[in-house]
């Protein structure tokens, strides 16, 4: 029941945070809509699953995909940042029968100037998913053990580079998202519990739908 309670709440909170983007959106219907792609690298500590690129036993290793986003203008100053991971679901899905899927929500502030590079900063939140093995297993074989659901919310931030091109479709922004994740089994046997510490290098493609 309790697993059942937590997973309910994570749900509906994710439900919370999509929500808030469309109503943004409608209460600042006058501003561009962004949307792109982000390539995304950087390494994390992770005492419950399994890193594909890393030895067996190891905790963690290098963390990398690609990622589409929404940004909707809140009529503020700010944009809420809706971002979906794109390539590491689809790779571990095919490759190694696992699920890592992350998806965030940041609210991003900026600086007021005029400047050609202005700085970019805000909080993120999201939910992480998982299904596989722990890091113990190896990623295939008779060395792999069993694998377990695993969720948890990600805590995290955002601060960047805006290079800006006023008048232009495109822009490109450069950035560090830290995170702290949380994560604990459902409906596993074992009881896997831990934490996820990580950080990503982001470079952030930018389109604007126009006004």
């Amino acid at each position: 029941m309790k697993t059942s309670r937590n997973l309910i709440f994570f749900a509906k909170a994710l439900f919370l945070a999509l929500s808030v983007g469309a109503v943004c959106a409608d209460s600042a219907a006058n501003d561009p809509m962004l949307f792109g792609f982000k390539i995304r690298i950087g390494g994390r500590y992770d005492n419950v699953r399994k890193c594909v690129a890393s030895k067996t036993g190891t905790k963690g290793g290098i963390a990398a995909d690609i990622s589409a986003f929404a940004e909707f203008p809140t009529g503020s100053g700010a944009l809420v940042h809706i971002d979906l991971p794109v390539m590491r679901p689809i790779l571990f899905a095919a490759a190694f029968r696992m699920l890592q899927f992350e998806p965030t929500v940041a609210l991003k502030f900026s600086d007021k100037s005029n400047n050609k590079i202005g700085w970019v900063a805000g909080p993120a939140f999201g939910v992480s998913l998982h299904y596989g093995p722990d890091y113990n297993s190896e990623a295939s074989g008779s060395g792999r053990t069993p694998s377990f659901f695993a969720m948890g919310p990600i805590v995290g931030a955002y601060a960047g580079l805006d290079f800006r091109r006023p008048g232009e479709t495109f822009n490109f922004q450069l950035g560090l998202s830290p995170y702290i994740t949380p994560l604990f089994g459902i409906g596993d046997p074992e009881n896997h519990r831990g934490v996820v510490i990580g950080g990503l290098i982001d470079g952030t493609f930018r389109f604007s739908r126009g006004k």
